[in-house]
């Protein structure tokens, strides 16, 4: 699995975005542009997600996000895990929704 961090995903020209936490963590914030697709769902719903190259996967921390880059990986995507996930984001000081 590969993996890229918030500072790359942020310097990233017109990122896709998966996030894959739970709707009420990702009502409460999110970066902008990104789509919602919980985990728990994302083998499921596979199909919605863009075939681009990449496919950057986000969760709190980023062990949902290395499990949703996995799940997509097996669907024939390139996916990368963001390190840290959203709590590095906030950390870096990168802007939220």
């Amino acid at each position: 699995m590969t993996e890229a961090t918030v500072d790359a995903l942020a310097t990233a020209v017109d990122p896709t975005i998966i996030d894959v936490r739970e709707p009420n963590e990702y009502r409460d914030m999110h970066i902008s542009g990104a789509v919602n697709i919980p985990l728990g769902d994302l083998a499921r719903r596979s199909r919605e997600v863009p075939d681009v190259h990449p496919v950057y996967v986000i969760c709190h921390s980023g062990k949902r996000s290395a499990e949703g880059a996995r799940i997509l990986t097996e669907h024939g995507l390139d996916a990368v895990s963001i390190r840290g996930g959203m709590a590095e984001w906030q950390t870096a000081g990168h802007p939220t929704t």
